[in-house]
């Protein structure tokens, strides 16, 4: 089972109210177990996730442990639960006259001494504020939080205000891999489209300028599995009505013609455990040529790009900098 906030707890697998007995717990279990095993037709996937989730609350001993936050990850920031290893954090990042986005983390590393990408803007930070507020809202007014990131207070939290901090988390994991790349790359974090909707200002996750060409990345986590499906994101934890690549193709086109750019690739980043291969692109349709990459795979594809890229862009990306620089405006 997924470290990520946003996938579903061992309650949340098992149908049960995390207040449940024992004994109601043994009963789900049990009865999912017949629903769910492959020789009596269930889902294996299903029943992969069930013993795992039994296997963390399935004895009253391992119960109080995941009740007590133990075994979790930091979900603080500067921290990244996906289980990944990454140089990442704002240690040694580059910061802006407006505020880089070293400022508030706490990594508890040394600055790297080599010289790191230039970057922008605070990653994760407008995910975080909204994570804080939902929150406070179901706490409760007045009611003392004294660590939000506590592991056990995030695991008792709705799914809903979860993936927002599991979203937080997967964009400083992306800056953190990118800000090692080298000063041949230069990220801008929580980029304003251009666009609205329901008067809520849109934003690309990192647009990332290096060799390879200029890129459009949402880094997305939705706590379980996901695949391409006629072009478009899938899975257990996307809202049907959720259309990743359309709208990160969308917000890419209203950016690409204010400041006069065209985007090499449209990227989204999600947990290496996410996707069943390494890499997929999308081949036909408007789409054609989007991808969808574990994390681990993402300096390989900053690096080398993909077969998709245009060679002209390419040619030409160092000499965006500057346009990007006095175009760009940050959430």
């Amino acid at each position: 089972m997924s470290d990520s906030p946003a996938a579903r707890t061992p309650y949340e697998v098992l149908g049960v109210d995390p207040a449940a007995g024992d004994d109601e717990l043994k009963r789900a279990y049990r009865r999912l177990l017949r629903q769910t095993h492959p020789d009596t037709g269930g889902d294996a996937a299903l029943f992969v996730q069930l013993q795992h989730a039994w296997e963390r609350v399935g004895t009253p001993e391992d119960r109080a442990a995941y009740d007590r936050g133990q075994g979790a990850r930091t979900m603080a920031p500067g921290g990244y639960g996906s289980g990944e290893a990454h140089a990442a954090g704002a240690s040694g990042s580059a910061s802006t006259p407006g505020g880089g986005f070293q400022s508030g983390f706490r990594t508890g590393r040394a600055a790297s001494s080599s010289v790191r990408a230039r970057s922008y803007g605070h990653p994760g930070g407008q995910e975080r504020e909204h994570y804080l507020t939902l929150l406070r809202e179901w706490v409760g007014r007045g009611a003392s939080i004294p660590d939000p990131y506590d592991p056990a207070l995030v695991r008792s939290a709705p799914r809903e205000i979860r993936g927002w901090l599991a979203k937080a988390i997967a964009e400083e994991a992306t800056a953190g891999i990118v800000g090692t790349l080298g000063i041949g790359y230069t990220i801008w974090n929580n980029v304003l489209t251009g666009r609205t909707a329901g008067g809520v200002a849109e934003t690309i996750d990192h647009v990332v300028l290096g060799p390879a060409g200029l890129f459009a990345i949402q880094s997305e986590d939705w706590g379980g599995e996901v695949r391409l499906h006629k072009g478009e994101i899938v899975g257990d934890g996307v809202h049907r009505d959720e259309e990743p690549l359309h709208e990160l193709s969308r917000g890419a086109r209203s950016l690409g013609r204010s400041l006069g750019v065209k985007f090499t690739n449209l990227v989204v980043v999600v947990p290496d455990a996410a996707l069943a291969e390494p890499m997929h692109v999308v081949q036909r349709g408007r789409l054609a040529g989007a991808i969808v990459v574990r994390r681990s795979l993402l300096p390989q594809l900053l690096r080398n790009g993909v077969g998709t890229a245009d060679r002209a862009s390419i040619d030409r990306a160092f000499e965006l900098r500057p346009r990007l620089q006095s175009g760009i405006r940050l959430a």
